[in-house]
């Protein structure tokens, strides 16, 4: 039963731990079905049961009786308007479009019943597992992460062989089964596989990606009739073999076509359901807060091109969440010189109107009584809160290039061509590809049941033959596992690309290697956010080889002490006030190559050396790695890098001081771990990426970079480096206390910021970096 459970459902225990366990689930479930019902009900009440000539006083009624005032005779009251239910019944049964409606309905809401019902089983029987396996008992489970859970499945593993095919359990084996196929959508976004990006007249270049078309793709590809795997862990044998590739490929153009039909002849239902649901769903929300529509979120097509191979939810969520303010403030710094004139007019001549408006209200509230005075009071609210958006703060300080930077500490990947184009209104337009208008998002859905059907029949089915060389060319058997992508194995040696650091090391074609530095950046987060799994001999080289790149490129770069005096300049640009170490220390790499680059003078008065991002991320990193090396045996681990030190250990650490400081708090470890984690991976990313920019554009850097040191050839440079004692020359500052920790998650959708619009950044408005 244990076997079945992990093997089956890995993806279900994942999300019992993350929606707090099966009361949670199953209130969700229920509830899932009862906003079924209730729109369904409501809008036909709505439609057949309403009487709007009474509602809106065309029609006058006459209420007589000794019970009435005879003031009150013709005044309308709400059961008025509400048709007797034997009327109300009638009337539905002679609309014949309603019944069909009903009955579709029904048919799905029984559907949608049965799904639920099998889902308790499978709940309960996870909650079981939780309870006598894992040893986890519901009312704790919300103090454990998901880390922990991990941990104790590992052991586990070990303890009763649950996977009777191998005999250790990885961290990486269970990520593969929680995210096989979310590996997959990640690796055909990034290889431009999937047709999300549209070229339409006059809009050019649009990526469209929703819920429904995301939905579809999944419902051909891995689990829906005449799919590609016959089960939840298997790619059927026909399509591992290449005699057949063009029959397969007919077979599945045959099947996306089917499909598209389908969606073709749901469309108007899907459609109303669309339109019903956003309605009910965001009506109020508009009209309480208007500026809601302007604010942005992370759009599907960014979650998939930004997440790294093997990231869960949880952790691609929280990474988002750090990038927001950095990604708004970018976002907000793009104003249209002739939007900002016409909205300041529009909203002094609507202020105006509307205060008129309020004082007579004031003056004797029998203005209320005024037909339409409320709508319009609540009409010009809302016309200028929406002007209000388009006008820029005068205080703003326009740094695209540095804000640019700060995005990519946390987002981790940014195309080439954005590098020195922050300023570009192209630049801000990819972006908003990214990260997307919430209005835009509400607009997208509703198009969807419409757009699909067509983006399936005459661009899915063109890519049909690619589909099936992919699936055939990138799936791997793993044992204890079933099929994977390979992808996912994040192999340096069969997907890496040489101008990631990884030259010398991959044999991987143009065609094999994953886009945008995929391949490296994923084995980095993931030997972070994972401190014991041990890498295949492929990846360990590279880690090794990029940890004796650090060490060398610290060696022309600041100390701490000089990063956390300049932490304040980035902070401010990404009003961040968390005051953390990490925080600081990260806000002091992103400052410092651009308070050297101006030849500003440093705190001590003097001119502070040249030197760049990679170096001053190369210093923080190499400091954490020296720090480590002297306190092996007190210290605890927060970082990933293991080479000189034993594998139940890792590269960087905190300073010693940094755990004394935190030893009196309540904060638990894996906070700390999690806060140093991913300032850790944000540097990685900073430098990666500055020596990708050295590496495919050297003459971009040039003067930047003293004596750059091909990977290959480091190895030689710190064995020279540990006889002549200079790889101990760099330290932690122990005067360093962290302090003030606290784990801040960002949600998407929270942020108060005022979103400007328009495409040509104007850099009069405000101050310039």
């Amino acid at each position: 039963m244990l076997f079945e459970i992990f093997l089956n459902q890995p993806v279900y225990i994942y999300h019992f731990h993350q929606k707090n366990g099966f009361a949670c689930m199953m209130m969700s479930e229920f509830f899932e079905l009862v906003q079924l019902l209730f729109v369904v009900t409501f809008t036909t009440f709505l439609v057949n049961c309403v009487e709007y000539d009474i509602l809106f006083a065309n029609r006058a009624v006459n209420h007589t009786g000794p019970g009435h005032n005879p003031l009150d005779r013709n005044k309308v009251t709400l059961p008025d308007a509400i048709l007797p239910s034997q009327q109300c019944t009638q009337r539905i049964q002679e609309n014949s479009w309603i019944i069909f409606l009903l009955i579709m309905a029904a048919i799905f809401w029984i559907y949608r019943l049965v799904k639920v019902f099998c889902n308790v089983l499978s709940y309960w029987e996870i909650r079981q597992f939780y309870i006598k396996a894992l040893k986890i008992r519901m009312d704790e489970l919300c103090n454990f992460t998901w880390q922990e859970v991990q941990d104790r499945l590992i052991s586990l593993q070990r303890e009763q062989q649950m996977c009777i095919h191998k005999k250790e359990l990885t961290e990486l084996d269970i990520y593969h089964r929680i995210l096989r196929f979310k590996n997959y959508m990640v690796a055909m976004i990034n290889k431009s596989l999937l047709p999300v990006q549209l070229q339409l007249p006059l809009l050019g270049n649009v990526v469209f990606l929703t819920q429904g078309l995301k939905y579809n793709f999944e419902l051909i590809l891995f689990w829906g009739p005449g799919s590609l795997f016959q089960n939840k862990w298997n790619l059927h044998p026909k399509y591992k073999r290449n005699g057949n590739r063009l029959e397969l490929a007919q077979q599945l153009s045959r099947v996306i076509l089917l499909m598209g039909l389908a969606n073709l002849l749901l469309c108007p239902f899907i459609l109303v359901w669309q339109v019903l649901y956003a309605f009910f769903s965001y009506t109020e929300v508009i009209r309480r807060e208007p500026g809601s529509l302007g604010a942005r979120r992370w759009s599907l097509y960014g979650r998939l091109y930004l997440r790294h191979f093997n990231e869960l939810d949880h952790e691609l969520h929280g990474r988002l969440g750090r990038g927001y303010k950095p990604t708004s403030k970018y976002m907000n710094s793009f104003t249209s010189p002739v939007l900002t004139v016409l909205a300041k007019n529009l909203a002094f001549f609507s202020g105006s109107i509307l205060a008129v408006l309020i004082a007579l209200t004031v003056y004797d509230e029998d203005v209320l009584t005024v037909q339409h005075i409320l709508t319009a009071i609540t009409v010009l609210g809302v016309v200028i809160t929406i002007a209000r958006s388009f006008i820029p703060d005068e205080h703003m300080v326009w740094c695209p290039e540095q804000l640019l930077q700060c995005m990519l500490a946390h987002i981790h990947y940014m195309p080439d061509h954005w590098r020195g184009n922050a300023n570009k209104s192209e630049t801000r337009d990819e972006v908003a590809q990214l990260f997307q208008y919430k209005a835009v998002f509400i607009l997208e859905e509703l198009l969807s049941p419409i757009v699909t059907p067509f983006i399936l029949i005459f661009h899915l089915r063109n890519k049909s033959l690619e589909i099936i060389d992919f699936f055939r060319n990138f799936t791997v058997e793993v044992v204890g596992v079933g099929d994977i992508c390979s992808f996912a194995q994040m192999d340096i040696r069969r997907h890496g690309n040489p101008t990631w650091l990884s030259e010398g090391q991959t044999e991987a074609s143009i065609y094999q290697q994953a886009e945008n530095g995929k391949t490296e950046l994923s084995l980095m987060h993931f030997t972070i956010k994972n401190p014991r799994w041990q890498p295949p001999q492929e990846s360990s080289v590279f880690i090794s080889h990029l940890k004796d790149k650090v060490q060398h490129d610290a060696q022309g770069g600041p100390s701490t002490q000089l990063l956390l005096s300049e932490a304040p300049f980035c902070t401010s640009l990404q009003s961040n006030e968390s005051g953390t170490v990490p925080d600081n220390l990260l806000a002091g790499v992103l400052a410092h190559s651009n308070l050297t680059a101006s030849g500003l003078q440093g705190r001590d008065h003097r001119f502070i050396p040249p030197s760049t991002a990679a170096s001053a991320a190369a210093s923080v990193l190499a400091s954490f790695s020296t720090s480590q090396l002297a306190h092996t045996s007190r210290g605890r681990s927060h970082g990933l890098l293991r080479s000189s030190v034993p594998p139940e250990s890792t590269m960087y650490r905190s300073d010693r001081t940094v755990i004394d400081s935190m030893s009196n708090s309540d904060i638990r470890s894996n906070t700390l771990h999690s806060e140093f984690a991913s300032a850790e991976m944000s540097l990685h990313a900073i430098y990666m990426h500055e020596l990708h920019q050295q590496s495919s554009h050297p003459q971009r850097t040039s003067g930047q970079w003293q004596n750059p040191v091909p990977m290959r050839d480091l190895h030689t440079n710190t064995d020279f480096q540990a006889h002549s004692g200079l790889g101990s020359s760099i330290s932690m500052p122990t005067t360093v206390h962290f302090g003030g920790w606290q784990e801040k998650e960002e949600e998407e959708n929270e942020d108060d910021q005022e979103i400007n619009s328009g495409s040509t950044p104007k850099q009069g408005t405000g101050s310039s970096c």
